[in-house]
């Protein structure tokens, strides 16, 4: 088998599928070769959606246990594993469907196989079964994404030593889990488990949980993980583990004390590497950098002329809608049109954990390593209406800006519904906001977006309700 296209994909996740189907409303005739038997990508089966439909049974195991200060008695809530796993199968089925449909509606080519690098214009699919055959493109976009991250030496076995996958996927609830790694997969992981009732220990490297986001938010993250129930180890190294018979044994150095610490489960959640295996990259001549990444420009060229690289494959934050920005400007400028680069430095990111978090723009140590004069608001949930509605206080929204011009450089949440009010900020961001701005925005009367205007005038000196 042979073909032509105008453009050829490798990889139909977030990034992937949004790219071939902008490129085929271009015009271009597009074709997507994807190793697994459905697309979607790691987002879609085995990351973002079917974590967050556990997170969502989460939830409402906990609403229903605290359900009686609502003025509601649920008697008996518990988990069910087995249903939440086929609520869970259902979401990932539903997207599935909704990526293959959008194929079909805007004619993208699915080529099932595993796609690389033949040449600057060719790509070898290898398919399940059959012999490989090649695909000849103008412009290739390679949206590979990436593989979770292990420890050196230590196998993912599944049962005692758990990647995220097999965290999704467990037929029933540890009784105790240590979790190494408190990026957004681990906090999330960790949230769940503890709702679903096993005891959990949390172990980070670095100086805070959630590292990436403001340290604020860590710090309140923090707090409410205890209070939780959670044990928490910041600054911690993990020295070493070892399988028994009962599960693992953890050894870790905090402060330059020795600890060990035993569980039922481990849970490696340290991150993502790119997945550049078979795709081709050293012989087809495209730039590596010294982490494994494909180095790009703004337009998501690669080094070698009609290739491009996006999503996790290349240095940029690894979340899903990063991605899809990425391959529309990659097809978008294939097809000879002038894309807006992706700036970085407004990009949202969510973690939807109990309580969540939302940001976006710089954190307010970074505002101020680059130079700005730097003046904080900040608003509790505690004082606001709706938060007591909801009986869920807990948190803060906090703005970061520009004294001089009052530019907003920053919006930082945690609390209730955080992972949607950080929509606001990314409009006012985009639009180069003020905090006076944000003031005379009007806020309707009960939301918790209120605590959005509050910290606005917080900025100022203004806030009416603390």
């Amino acid at each position: 088998m042979s073909a032509s296209f105008d453009i050829a994909i490798i990889g139909s996740g977030p990034g992937g599928y949004v790219a071939a189907i902008r490129a085929a409303q271009l015009g271009l005739a597009t074709a997507v070769v994807e190793k697994e038997p459905s697309p979607g990508g790691t987002c879609l089966h085995t990351g973002c959606i079917p974590a967050k439909a556990l997170l969502r049974t989460a939830e409402i195991l906990d609403t229903a246990r605290e359900s009686a200060a609502f003025g509601v008695r649920i008697a008996g809530a518990e988990l069910d594993v087995d249903a939440m796993h086929v609520y869970r199968k259902k979401c990932i089925t539903a997207n599935v469907k909704g990526v293959e449909f959008l194929f079909k509606k805007n004619g993208v080519k699915l080529l099932q196989g595993r796609g690389s690098l033949a040449g600057a214009r060719s790509v070898r699919v290898a398919p399940p079964q059959g012999e490989p055959y090649t695909v000849e493109a103008r412009h290739v976009v390679l949206a590979t994404g990436s593989v979770i991250r292990g420890l050196p030496g230590l196998e993912l076995d599944g049962q005692r030593v758990l990647s995220s996958d097999h965290a999704l996927e467990l037929p029933r609830v540890p009784r105790s889990m240590i979790v190494v790694g408190a990026g957004a997969v681990g906090v999330e992981l960790a949230s769940v488990y503890r709702s679903f009732g096993s005891e959990i220990t949390l172990l980070e490297l670095l100086p805070q949980l959630i590292p990436l986001e403001d340290a604020d938010l860590g710090k309140e993250l923090e707090r409410v993980f205890k209070k939780r129930g959670i044990a928490v180890h910041t600054a911690a190294k993990l020295e070493q583990v070892t399988t028994t018979d009962q599960g693992v044994r953890v050894r870790m150095t905090k402060a330059g004390k020795s600890t060990d610490l035993e569980a039922e489960t481990l849970l490696v959640a340290i991150g993502r590497k790119p997945l550049t295996d078979g795709l081709g990259l050293a012989a087809a001549g495209v730039d590596v950098d010294e982490r494994g990444f494909v180095r790009v420009d703004p337009l998501m060229r690669t080094s070698l002329e009609g290739v491009y690289a996006i999503g996790d494959l290349v240095p940029t934050q690894a979340l899903a809608h990063v991605a899809s920005h990425e391959g529309i400007v990659a097809v978008e400028h294939a097809a000879g049109k002038n894309p807006t680069p992706v700036d970085y430095d407004r990009v949202p990111s969510c973690t939807y954990c109990h309580p969540e978090v939302g940001s976006i723009g710089l954190t307010e140590s970074r505002a101020r390593e680059r130079g700005h004069d730097v003046v904080v608001g900040r608003f509790p949930f505690t004082a606001i209406g709706k938060a007591k509605i909801l009986n869920d206080t807990t948190g803060f929204i906090k703005i970061v800006a520009e004294k001089k011009y009052d530019e907003v450089l920053g919006v930082h949440i945690i609390g209730p519904h955080a992972t949607e009010l950080i929509a606001e900020a990314s409009a006012a961001l985009a639009l180069e906001a003020t905090a006076e701005s944000l003031i005379h925005a009007i806020h309707a009367h009960p939301t918790l977006s209120e605590a959005m205007g509050e910290a606005a005038l917080a900025v100022h000196g203004r806030a009416i309700h603390v």
